[in-house]
């Protein structure tokens, strides 16, 4: 398992990328409070965006997900605390005023691309 990035991941490089491309700015990997223990993928501090490109398998895709062959108790859990976690942080990061993007690794960019312009665009609106 050690070779599984925990960044930089390809779903979440081709993101960057076409954000990037459309002329946005942000900061990668950080911790969108310093005081919470969380690190999102993509963070847009100023208009308090934070984006988290999850994978399939580590977060649980209701779609996608597959039981491991080996250990299958271990990663059931495993899984199971990623799911808890992700909702807390939603939780904490949203009572915080931030606006937070869960986008599984299945997601067209496209797709993943219009839904973070939109969160954008509602936070400059308001």
């Amino acid at each position: 398992m050690q070779a599984n990035r925990g960044r930089d991941t390809r779903p979440e490089l081709a993101l960057r990328r076409a954000l990037h491309s459309r002329g946005l700015r942000y900061y990668v990997n950080r911790r969108p409070e310093k005081t919470i223990r969380r690190t999102a993928d993509i963070v847009f501090p100023r208009a308090r965006v934070a984006v988290f490109v999850d994978g399939c398998f580590w977060h649980g895709c209701p779609e996608h997900h597959t039981v491991a062959k080996a250990n299958a108790r271990f990663w059931a859990d495993k899984v199971t605390h990623n799911r808890v976690r992700d909702l807390e942080t939603n939780e904490l990061l949203r009572g915080r005023g931030w606006n937070v993007l869960r986008i599984w690794e299945h997601v067209p960019v496209d797709v993943a691309v219009n839904a973070v312009l939109s969160a954008l665009g509602a936070r400059f609106r308001s």
